[in-house]
């Protein structure tokens, strides 16, 4: 038994996120945030709280089920228009984009810099965004917007220091990863798993059109994962998030798991 971490449980337990009422939901590209968090975004629209999705990538590049001939440039537009409607169909109305190039063609300061500014506008309480630390993760928007994501929202509360990424401070007070191999807070999402699925299905058909290999898996995929976290956390069906408060962010390894 690990001692240090079993004293920081007690001593530093992990925020709960849904006694929060400003919540910005980082994704690398239109339907990340809804495959990784969307019964907890929309669980958390319905109550009533901010909710703002935040896309990073433009996902021009994502063309393996997108029509046939469609130029990057159109498929971008498509894919914006499609993140509209699927976060509607969640209850959030706040859909941003930064509008970088799919595929890494970007640099990290850019990304840095944009999610700084989106955060100091949005003065989020807490920060949703893709684990970067998933070993088995490979694809370079996915690392790239959580790293970013990570710093961002640790250096938020300093006002020199974001001054210097053209944005302004914003106290973050936790930091949530999805699409995690280490999950430590779930929440409750019965009732909610359905309108992810509506979210994704119906609205981001330039990738999954209906009956494709990849609509069903990804399908199949999230009911099990509810049904998972939902028996981990005896809650019937839910989404984990590996969790970070503020002190828990810095020189704390422990306080990870």
């Amino acid at each position: 038994m690990n001692i240090t971490k079993l004293a920081l449980k007690f001593a530093l337990p992990h925020p709960a996120l849904e006694e929060y009422d400003r919540f910005l939901f980082v994704g690398p590209h239109p339907d990340d945030i809804e495959i990784g968090a969307g019964a907890t975004a929309a669980k958390l629209a319905a109550a009533g709280n901010k909710v703002c999705f935040l896309i990073c990538i433009d996902g021009r590049f994502g063309d393996a089920n997108a029509p046939r001939g469609v130029t990057p440039e159109a498929l971008a537009a498509m894919r914006q228009d499609e993140a509209r409607q699927s976060a509607a169909r969640l209850g959030v109305h706040d859909v941003r984009f930064l509008g970088l190039t799919d595929g890494g063609f970007y640099t990290q300061d850019e990304l840095l810099r944009g999610i700084a500014r989106s955060i100091g506008e949005f003065r989020p309480d807490a920060v949703f965004a893709p684990d970067p630390c998933v070993t088995s993760e490979c694809h370079i928007d996915h690392l790239n917007v959580g790293e970013a994501v990570r710093r961002a929202a640790y250096l938020a509360p300093y006002e020199k220091i974001m001054a210097g990424y053209g944005a302004v401070s914003a106290p973050v007070s936790a930091l949530a990863y999805y699409m995690t191999a280490k999950p430590n807070v779930f929440i409750k999402t019965s009732g909610y798993v359905k309108a992810q699925l509506d979210a994704i299905f119906s609205c981001h058909k330039t990738q999954f059109p209906a009956g494709s290999p990849d609509a069903e898996s990804i399908a199949l995929y999230i009911k099990l994962r509810a049904a998972d976290f939902g028996l981990r956390s005896m809650k019937g069906q839910a989404e984990g998030f590996r969790v970070l408060g503020v002190t828990q962010m810095h020189c704390l390894p422990e306080a990870g798991d």
